[in-house]
């Protein structure tokens, strides 16, 4: 009986908990939308935190998304790696550099909450399309913990636009 009972109770606990202690298969390390699933895994975080980003990471999700406020100025290669209020800085860098339309234009910033964490957003060319739109390439460079992660993108803004949005990145 105490056998049998042995080999049933872990059938159970396998399916309640198996997931949990078992490691997801390796792939690209890439979320859907292009976020490293281990991003802003750090060292001390707490059990819960811990326990909670597993979860997330094993349901396919980035341990950070982009906040709304960011869609159309960052990437998510840029927005991944920061936390949401670091992406806003990101973000804000970003139209400082494009406001005044010129090449060369940078903004720098500097994370309040984590430190080791600061970026830049550099316009490096600008062209005047057929249909009167202007666009800019722009380089933001992000350092986190000392890994430095730089994305080109396209910047657009139509004639009347307030801002430039990404076009591609």
């Amino acid at each position: 009986m105490t056998a049998v009972l042995a080999m049933a109770l872990p059938i159970p606990a396998q399916a309640q908990f198996g997931g949990l202690l078992r490691s997801r298969p390796s792939s690209s390390g890439k979320t859907a939308t292009g976020c490293d699933d281990s991003a802003g895994k750090a060292a001390g975080r707490s059990v819960l935190g811990g326990v909670l980003g597993g979860l997330a990471s094993r349901a396919g999700l980035p341990s950070f998304l982009p906040v709304p406020e960011v869609a159309g100025l960052l990437t998510d290669a840029i927005a991944c790696k920061l936390e949401p209020e670091e992406q806003k800085k990101a973000a804000d860098a970003t139209l400082e550099a494009t406001r005044g339309e010129e090449v060369g234009s940078t903004s720098s910033w500097t994370s309040e909450t984590r430190k080791d964490v600061s970026g830049t957003s550099t316009v490096v060319g600008k062209t005047q399309l057929a249909d009167g739109s202007t666009c800019m390439n722009v380089n933001d460079v992000i350092i986190v913990e000392g890994e430095e992660t730089t994305v080109s993108k396209r910047m657009c803004k139509k004639p009347g636009a307030a801002r430039y949005e990404i076009a591609q990145a």
